[in-house]
């Protein structure tokens, strides 16, 4: 028997993280909400983090994923912003795991190739396609349009893998139903 999964995907960046969450049951996707979270340049390192892990928490908190998916890091020639891309990434990676949720990474080649069909495209190929997939979507970034991608790629390759969650989740359907 086949359940409905929601899927939190983040596109995780210091200055501004983007999260989007879908459902997914079988082949057949639905937009729930996507946003983003925008740190605040003049503050310190770690406040920024903290913005970022309380905005996330939040978007858990209230749109209750069961599976999230966090967009992996590419090194630029800039060593400094890597590292602080870095650093937002392991607040993407740890606020869903702290929750619970099992964290699946993707390359940007793989979620362009999952939602563009190829591994290179643009910021606009990305947009379009996202609103054919997800008709209802709405997002106010770039960073929350990759965010439901990124969604998006972790419904077509999530696979049996996570029967066991499936399982679990049936049987507590069927628990709140009796």
């Amino acid at each position: 028997m086949q359940q409905t999964i929601r899927i939190i995907g983040i596109d995780p960046g210091l200055r501004n993280t983007g999260w989007g969450v879908i459902e997914s049951l079988g082949s057949s996707l639905r937009f729930i909400a996507s946003g983003t979270i925008k740190s605040d340049a003049k503050l310190s390192l770690a406040s920024r983090l903290c913005q970022l892990h309380d905005g996330l928490e939040a978007a858990l908190h209230e749109f209750t994923p069961h599976e999230a998916a966090v967009e992996s890091t590419f090194v630029n020639k800039d060593a400094g912003a890597t590292l602080k891309l870095g650093q937002a990434r392991g607040i993407a990676l740890v606020v869903p795991a702290r929750a619970g949720l099992p964290v699946a990474e993707y390359a940007p080649n793989k979620v362009k190739k999952a939602v563009i069909g190829v591994g290179h495209g643009d910021k606009e190929q990305i947009k379009l396609m996202v609103n054919m997939l997800l008709p209802k979507a709405t997002y106010d970034s770039d960073d929350a349009a990759d965010a439901l991608a990124i969604a998006i790629c972790h419904a077509h390759h999530r696979g049996p893998t996570n029967a066991r969650l499936e399982a679990a989740l049936a049987n507590e359907n069927i628990a709140r139903a009796s």
